[in-house]
């Protein structure tokens, strides 16, 4: 059984405050193209479920990236804040909007779209693109 405690963070200028009840403490990192286009960079992420509480919530924009999921962020500062399945509402949170998160890293996702550019020296589970879909995409 995962880990999971209460968490409480903050977009950059503060004005998107959020509360989640179950945060996961395994720290993942996503190397897919549109990750690392939203934060410049592989985004590093918590699993936070359903049960969130946002506040702010007139300056949260929302872009819809795929017919899966889409992305929220802070209209004010620009914090990429959350990846957000559509299905049934389920929230992955940048790690870094939370105050002193105690985190493992142990999982990296799109791994068959990293870069070579870079590397993580962690021993992590890796998925590819592929296994990533069969795991955790919508069944109909």
């Amino acid at each position: 059984m995962k880990k999971t405690k209460a968490v409480q963070g903050s977009c950059l200028c503060g004005k998107i405050k959020v509360e989640a009840q179950e945060m996961h403490q395994n720290l993942g990192a996503c190397h897919c193209v549109t990750c690392r286009k939203w934060v410049a960079g592989p985004f590093l992420t918590v699993d936070c479920g359903l049960n969130v509480k946002i506040t702010g919530e007139e300056n949260l924009g929302i872009f819809d990236s795929s017919e899966w999921a889409d992305r929220g962020f802070c209209k004010n500062c620009g914090t990429s804040l959350f990846y957000r399945f559509k299905q049934n509402q389920h929230y992955i949170f940048s790690s870094e909007i939370f105050d002193e998160p105690e985190l493992v890293f142990d999982h990296q996702v799109f791994i068959d779209h990293k870069p070579s550019y870079y590397a993580f020296s962690n021993k992590t589970k890796d998925m590819t693109a592929q296994e990533v879909f069969e795991a955790f995409a919508p069944k109909e």
